[in-house]
């Protein structure tokens, strides 16, 4: 896969690697500081990130060209930094390499061995400043803010995306997620629904690092603008996944938008007397869930997502166990049962009601 320079303890490093790990002790050497990392591993080019000397876990990296994470469990040997590479299989974690580094300058330099330790490569190693860099998107609050907590990701991310069906459709290369966007739509609500996609392309991209072997159909998402009206956009996402464990697992969200700012609209926002307590009650109402489904339903916390629909507000079940997602019925209350409370001077009336 890949490789390291030998500038310490080649004998120490075959061993290590027969041992399918790094050898040395547990912790990061005194010099180690968080950071971002640009540079090449064999000649491919590269990003790792270091996280605190003080915690074990935060070390990861990938290579550009396939933009997964490669989990790093720190060690070091004297002032050399040691990396072992470990993923995710179904039988358990697997060592896939070692990167032994230094310091060279306010930069790092090194190797990385196979486990075997027949094959190393030399690492080399700039400081990156994320935060500095352009975005190549739309500017977004969502963009800035992976920009600053999760600088690998944006790294990935950062980058030209795919307009498809002339615009009201955009593709994430790299995720292979796709997404709705409203031609013609203000700034702020594309940038709201860029927002959308960059969380479950970071999630897919995730989901691909915890489990080898993981392609573009270990996360999945269907989004669909369900309502478009003046002042309202609405939209029901339906994410699938499976990122390792007993059983693939799926979620729903409903969005209801305002269409010139992009924030959401609680549905209190429409109709002030539906409380969350008052839609659960309508819901269970209208249900046709049968004795089991409905026991599970009307137990304690009930979560339901709300989306817009022209025949009504859409609700569906959230966070239900696994065993009994299939509960997780969409029932649609009419527009015309919910004119009587809505709020008559509200921006939003028109859009639902407009005679």
């Amino acid at each position: 896969m890949r490789g390291v320079m030998a500038t310490v303890g080649l004998a120490l490093l075959g061993t290590a690697a027969a041992q399918g790990g790094c050898g040395g002790e547990a912790g990061s050497p005194s010099w180690v500081k968080s950071g971002v990392f640009h540079g090449t591993l064999g000649g491919q080019a590269v990003a790792l990130e270091l996280g605190p000397r003080d915690d074990g876990e935060a070390a990861r990296y990938f290579y550009e060209r396939f933009g997964v994470n490669i989990r790093l469990k720190p060690g070091r040997a004297g002032t050399v930094l040691l990396l072992r590479e470990e993923v995710w299989t179904l039988a358990g974690t697997k060592v896939t390499g070692c990167l032994r580094l230094e310091r060279a300058g306010a930069g790092l330099r090194g190797s990385w061995t196979s486990p075997d330790g027949r094959r190393t490569l030399p690492v080399s190693l700039a400081p990156l400043d994320v935060t500095r860099l352009p975005l190549n998107l739309p500017d977004s609050p969502g963009l800035r803010r992976l920009r600053g907590s999760d600088p690998l990701t944006f790294l990935k991310l950062n980058r030209a995306w795919v307009r498809e069906a002339g615009g009201a459709r955009v593709r994430e290369p790299l995720s292979g997620v796709h997404s709705p966007r409203v031609p013609g739509g203000s700034a702020a609500l594309n940038a709201a629904l860029q927002d959308r996609q960059l969380e479950h392309a970071a999630n897919a991209l995730d989901c691909r690092a915890g489990l080898e072997g993981s392609g573009e159909d270990a996360y999945g998402v269907e989004a669909q603008v369900t309502l478009l009206r003046s002042h309202l956009v609405s939209l029901f996402e339906n994410a699938g996944y499976y990122c390792g464990g007993a059983h693939p697992d799926n979620f729903d969200v409903g969005l209801i938008l305002d269409r010139a700012t992009g924030r959401p609209v609680p549905v209190t926002a429409i109709w002030p007397g539906l409380t969350p307590a008052r839609l659960s009650t309508l819901y269970l109402a209208r249900s046709g869930a049968d004795a089991e489904c409905r026991e599970v339903l009307t137990g304690d916390g009930l979560e339901l997502t709300a989306h817009l629909t022209p025949q009504g507000l859409a609700l569906t079940p959230t966070g239900l166990p696994h065993v009994v997602a299939a509960c997780a019925e969409t029932v649609t209350l009419p527009l015309a049962t919910l004119r009587a409370q809505a709020k008559s001077q509200g921006p939003y009336f028109r859009d639902l009601y407009p005679r």
